[in-house]
């Protein structure tokens, strides 16, 4: 007998581009009393896993994806669907699955895997897309000319959500927010907007929304296709690509790092010229320290602290940049120098 959408198990899409606090959210999320069981699907752009490192709760349902971005890697795609089968593949039932995009991807073939794929579409009913948004940075990212002859990411990322939250209110004066706010409402005119400092909200806003119904599916793909005048991510005929000029580097370092020379790093990066640095994140192991401590960094704004106390897994010391112009061998050696002797 074919289940209905209250059968089915719910999954929710969280995108949005580098650094908005999609990682920040995803914990807020996992924090709560809700008494629900989640499984995390984390797809990021990178070279190393980083985000699951990031994410508060139980290391067996965090799953990660790191073999390339989910919207225009096969392999990535294919790993999807291995993943979810996993999942529904498991006796005793989940009642959600939520998937974390990476910042630079393009959520709409995400979100039609749950409608091409028969087997999964039988036991998963979408429930919407979420897209976070910092509004202290997403003007320059939306406006970025470097990225004119290609999809731009963060407009996509707006385009295809169903709950748009304007994250890092706490950043900005009200004018920036309003401004924001417009230009958001202008490329989606659907979604509804919502307001967060810290990735701070009420689960009820961005979790049981139901939004990808039939009559919801259609009118997304008809405002996705007249908004960028060109063929649907999942059309065969049609190409999604990054921008070229983005790329990351990856860093893992053994030992300890010394946490004086680490909060200095952290002081000379935020005095630097960081327009070509989007985003950093990372996760380290202090000396002399029970705490694994997390880094994250959009442009010049860095956040370096102790996160959660270290358990079973195994120490270790990694860092992602995300960026243009990036020079591997110069953040290899400046971070090496931040190890404990």
């Amino acid at each position: 007998m074919q289940k209905t959408v209250k059968d089915k198990i719910p999954v929710t899409v969280l995108t949005g581009f580098l650094g908005s606090g999609k990682t920040t959210l995803l914990n807020h999320i996992l924090r709560e009393n809700h008494g629900m069981k989640i499984a995390v699907i984390e797809n990021e752009f990178g070279e190393i896993g980083i985000d699951g490192g990031l994410v508060i709760g139980s290391t067996e349902e965090i799953f990660e994806m790191t073999n390339g971005c989910v919207c225009c890697v096969a392999e990535a795609r294919d790993d999807l669907l291995r993943v979810i089968r996993q999942l529904l593949a498991r006796p005793e039932r989940l009642d959600r699955i939520i998937i974390e995009t990476s910042g630079l991807a393009d959520p709409y073939p995400v979100a039609q895997t749950f409608f091409l794929d028969d087997p999964i579409r039988a036991e998963t009913n979408l429930d919407g897309v979420i897209a976070l948004v910092d509004v202290k940075h997403i003007l320059r990212h939306l406006d970025d000319t470097l990225v004119e002859a290609h999809d731009n990411q963060a407009v996509d990322q707006i385009v295809c959500a169903d709950r748009i939250v304007l994250n890092k209110i706490d950043l900005a004066a009200e004018g920036e927010i309003a401004e924001v706010e417009a230009r958001v409402s202008r490329l989606n005119e659907t979604a509804e907007i919502v307001r967060s400092s810290h990735a701070r909200i009420e689960l009820d806003k961005i979790l049981g929304l139901g939004a990808f119904d039939r009559t919801r599916r259609l009118a997304a793909d008809i405002h996705h296709d007249h908004a960028h005048h060109h063929a649907a991510p999942w059309d065969k005929d049609g190409d999604h690509e990054h921008d070229a000029s983005v790329t990351s580097v990856g860093i893992e370092l053994p030992g300890h790092m010394d946490p004086a020379a680490m909060a200095r790093w952290v002081h000379e990066i935020r005095q630097q010229d960081n327009s070509d640095l989007f985003r950093m994140k990372g996760i380290f192991s202090i000396q002399g320290d029970d705490y694994c401590y997390v880094l994250h960094g959009v442009h010049d704004q860095i956040e370096f602290r102790p996160n959660h106390p270290w358990a079973d897994e195994p120490r270790c010391n990694k860092m992602v940049f995300i960026g243009r112009n990036l020079d591997r061998a110069a953040l290899q050696a400046r971070l090496a120098q931040c190890r404990a002797a």
